[in-house]
């Protein structure tokens, strides 16, 4: 269906070549998919990505985290300006929850937002401290609290720091591996948090992503950084609709890693006389991939392939998983209310807390009461 898709959104840019009076010698190739298809993003749905940054500041898009985060799991983040962090532009919060009375701790979290020399690139969520019951008789129960950052690289403005709608989505799926830890509710450390099957490491993180593009989210957070002004309905329309376009090119090539990570992996040796590039073209033949597309990842730098043991051949957790957060997400649809309560607190307690306490398929399973069914990742990648 990936394919199937690819070809039409190649078609729909042939169709556009035309009618600018344009033509490719040779036809479509892998540098010019990329170049074109961003042109008819802003051609077919009048969409340009940086008429909504001046709408997603760093502190907005932070604030919507937060407000998600307090009505899925009545959260509460009271930051402490008078902790001193590891550098002064790493933010502190205690994050609190009622308990009928009083508020409880739950965890502390650290939010490293911004680039700066010598910082490790991309983003990712740490531990300082893991979740844990099992402590020593006598000792402060603050010892079982969660110590939790999410890093972030985005760069610092002098002024607002205004992200992209990709920016917001990393911040929404750092934050939700962040959820995985600050809710963890385990007795042993070891099978806390994120100690948990690939795969279902990054169900809560793409999970939380979802939220961001709501609406009723969009409408309240998404505030225009100077004068205040909620961003317009059309624009989230057009967000919205250009969402779905090139999903067909975006599922090809990251499928294609996958599955060659895969088969790299299931060779029983490899010979002093291994060719890697001639096995990357012929397994490449052999799945029928497009000649218009590339892998996302070539074999020379791709490494997820072998940095370590927790990610050999299983780049595919990735797609896998996003099988499971579309599938769950839709059980918050189905009631008509993306915060509903009910729905949240299960999640709550079979995806953010349970950790590896129980088997990741039957803690799906309760939550859905069935398998996961992959209709509504592709319902909403538009490849059905």
């Amino acid at each position: 269906k990936a394919k199937d898709a690819a070809d039409r959104e190649r078609k729909a840019m042939e169709e556009f070549l035309v009618e600018k009076g344009e033509s490719l010698e040779g036809g479509f190739q892998p540098w010019d998919w990329r170049y074109y298809a961003e042109q008819v993003r802003q051609a077919k749905y009048d969409f340009d990505e940086s008429e909504l940054k001046p709408y997603l500041s760093l502190n907005a898009v932070t604030n919507a985290a937060f407000d998600v985060s307090n009505k899925l799991f009545g959260l509460k983040y009271v930051k402490r300006s008078d902790i001193v962090a590891y550098h002064p532009d790493v933010d502190v919060y205690e994050v609190r929850r009622s308990n009928g009375e009083e508020d409880e701790l739950v965890a502390i979290f650290l939010h490293d937002n911004y680039a700066r020399p010598h910082k490790s690139s991309g983003a990712w969520m740490s531990e300082y401290r893991t979740q844990k019951k099992n402590l020593i008789p006598g000792s402060d129960s603050i010892n079982g609290i969660p110590i939790v950052s999410n890093n972030n690289n985005f760069a610092k403005a002098s002024g607002s720091t205004l992200l992209s709608f990709d920016d917001g989505v990393t911040l929404f799926h750092e934050f939700g591996h962040g959820h995985h830890g600050m809710l963890s509710d385990a007795t042993y450390e070891y099978l806390a948090s994120t100690s948990v099957l690939r795969d279902f490491v990054e169900l809560p993180s793409q999970l939380m992503e979802h939220w961001l593009s709501e609406p009723v989210v969009l409408k309240k957070h998404a505030k225009h950084y100077k004068t205040g002004e909620s961003v317009p309905d059309v624009l989230v329309d057009r967000l919205k609709a250009a969402s779905l376009f090139n999903e067909g090119f975006a599922t090809v090539e990251y499928t294609a890693c996958a599955l060659l990570d895969m088969a790299l992996h299931s060779l029983p040796e490899y010979g002093e006389d291994f060719d890697l590039g001639k096995f990357e073209q012929e397994y490449l033949n052999e799945i029928g991939m497009p000649n218009a597309i590339v892998m996302r990842h070539r074999p020379a730098h791709f490494l997820h392939l072998f940095a370590s043991q927790f990610y050999a051949s299983s780049y595919y957790v990735y797609q896998w998983a996003q099988v499971l957060d579309n599938d769950v997400f839709a059980a918050f649809e189905e009631t008509g209310d993306v915060f509903d309560a009910e729905t949240a607190d299960r999640c709550r307690k079979l995806i953010y807390s349970a950790g590896n306490t129980v088997a990741p398929q039957d803690l799906f399973r309760t939550f859905r009461g069935r398998d996961p069914d992959i209709s509504y990742l592709l319902k909403n990648r538009g490849l059905i």
